[in-house]
């Protein structure tokens, strides 16, 4: 076993493993940011260092990391995920370094790491997969890729990285530039990587991924989850076993996820993602991850297994069999679990994501039979909406076989969470709960989307912009503006871009109008409300030909 692991990492995630680490008599050393205010992890640390940058840039420079590793006589690193999680450059120098890397192997994360070598994989497999381009695209192939299509949307994909970054659905060609832009940014800001790839988009589906642990030589599945409700292609709500899928679909998949891993010869945890149509029995190969996912919490709830203990074991040298694992005899699946991510952040009219910032002064997670929480949340925490706005995972967990059980404990324990001195998404996750789909299971990635008038309170929505002023919707970075002083536009052409949660925000011009003095200048830290630029309204015929902001949203 490792003598001392540092976790490349920050939040929730990076408090996990050092939970585990302690668990298993090792040593831990934590990285902060030097914006970072999310110390809980640092509680369990043996030693924590404070780097020199700020921000997510902090923790995708690799050099700082290892140097940091070298200075505290690390002999291992965990990624935990997002970040440098599923970069090979990254998994290579640590090798170069001497430090074992606790995931898959350089040659293993160039090949999952890369979404279109990934798919070329599954078709080498003989999985099918969604028409797309085989390999990441310039702006004019994936004008060409869409062209091809009859119409039909496209979504464009960061090539690198997963977590709904760098993702955007296009129904119209002439949204198709400013999406690419925003996706090639948002993938070079979360990943270091801004390479995109296009492929058809597939809507009332069903978002399927299975679990599989590998040591080099065996591989067993651990079963599939069900992520099926998502926000801006982000996971809110996680399910194992999927109560959807029926036992052929369930073969099928397992024997696709398990082919791609045999033939990588995969070592340590990856996640092989689906989409399913509503009915029928087709499946589409989308992705893989190869690292610990943020939903592992329901796989170990309903196996009874440790995911982040064998992830460290496998990287150690372990093999299934030492690990008391047998390929061909995986563990049951006990009950139902569920996850529920409550974020600080809400939901506008329009389905955008905003971010929350503040100070917590209340904090109150439910507890009782089958409850588990995991969180770095606590009093007086400070919300950075620079970072992901996870703030807790409650995963609720029973023992029997009707997944109407694990649904009425979760009603019970999302009326008993209490989080106040910031906004989070826990109105948007009771209101789900009560929704009657969540009993039949009639559910697929745009129906949060598709109800959100429903799912929201009334009136509830933030205006972007005053008669004279463009106001700030969300706390964030001011990474665009994207219009000169005195430039004439449309209702609804982009006015600046807001980086927050590692996800770009376009703001959009409430009326006709012109800027005329920008108020903020550009790379600006903003809080929510804080005045931008001032607005002159102009007379329709001057205003340039109307932008559409649904592809920028």
């Amino acid at each position: 076993m490792f003598k001392n692991i540092l976790i490349a990492n920050r939040g929730e995630v990076a408090l996990r493993v050092a939970q585990a680490a302690a668990d298993l008599g090792c040593a831990c050393v934590a990285v902060l940011a030097q914006d970072d205010p999310h110390d809980a992890h640092t509680r369990l640390a043996t030693q924590t260092v404070t780097l020199s940058a700020c921000g997510p840039a902090a923790y995708l420079d690799i050099a700082a990391l290892l140097a940091v590793a070298r200075q505290t006589g690390c002999d291992a690193v965990h990624p935990g995920w997002g970040f440098l999680s599923e970069r090979a450059d990254f998994a290579q120098a640590c090798a170069d370094a001497g430090l074992a890397f606790i995931g898959p192997g350089p040659e293993q994360l160039a090949l999952l790491g890369d979404k279109p070598r990934a798919l070329a994989l599954a078709r080498q497999c003989g999985v099918p997969v969604l028409a797309g381009s085989t390999a990441a695209v310039s702006l004019q192939e994936a004008q060409a890729f869409m062209a091809t299509q009859g119409g039909a949307p496209v979504m464009i994909k960061a090539a690198a990285g997963g977590g709904g970054r760098g993702m955007r659905v296009v129904h119209q060609a002439a949204d198709l530039e400013a999406a690419y832009k925003r996706c090639a940014s948002e993938a070079q800001a979360a990943f270091g990587v801004a390479a995109v790839y296009v492929e058809r988009w597939l809507a009332q589906a069903r978002h399927i991924e299975v679990q599989v642990l590998g040591d080099g030589v065996h591989c067993l599945s651990l079963g599939e989850r069900e992520c099926s409700l998502q926000r801006q292609h982000q996971k809110l709500v996680e399910m194992a076993p999927s109560p959807s899928l029926g036992a052929a679909r369930r073969a099928r998949l397992t024997r696709a996820a398990l082919a791609m891993a045999n033939t990588l010869h995969l070592r340590s945890l990856a996640t092989f993602e689906f989409l399913c149509p509503l009915d029928g029995e087709d499946y589409f190969f989308i992705e893989a991850n190869a690292r610990l996912q943020v939903e592992h919490t329901v796989t170990e709830m309903v196996t009874g297994l440790d995911l982040v203990h064998l992830q460290i074991a496998l990287a150690s040298g372990a093999t299934l069999a030492a690990l008391g694992l047998n390929p061909q005899q995986p563990p049951p699946v006990q009950g139902h679990a569920w996850q529920w991510r409550i974020n600080a952040e809400t939901l506008d009219a329009q389905g955008r994501v905003l971010p929350s910032a503040g100070t917590v002064i209340a904090w109150h997670m439910p507890s009782g039979p089958g409850i588990r929480i995991d969180s770095h949340g606590h009093l007086g925490m400070q919300a950075a909406p620079q970072f992901d706005s996870l703030l807790a995972k409650m995963v609720v967990h029973t023992r029997g076989a009707d997944s109407a059980d694990v649904l009425r404990r979760s009603q019970r324990a999302l009326k008993q969470c209490r989080v106040e001195g910031l906004t989070t998404n826990l109105v948007l996750l009771r209101a789900l709960a009560a929704r009657p789909e969540m009993v039949t299971q009639r559910l697929h990635t745009g129906f949060v989307e598709a109800h959100l008038h429903a799912l929201l309170p009334a009136g509830l929505g933030l205006a972007v912009a005053h008669e004279t002023e463009l106001l700030a919707p969300m706390a964030g970075r001011l990474v665009s503006q994207e219009v000169a002083v005195g430039e004439n536009l449309a209702a609804g052409a982009a006015l600046a871009v807001l980086e927050a949660m590692k996800m770009e925000h376009v703001l959009s011009a409430p009326t006709p109008c012109q800027v005329t003095q920008w108020l903020a200048p550009l790379g600006a830290q903003v809080h929510s409300g804080q005045r931008l630029a001032l607005l002159q309204p102009v007379l329709d015929a001057l205003a340039s030909p109307q932008a559409s902001p649904s592809a920028e949203s």
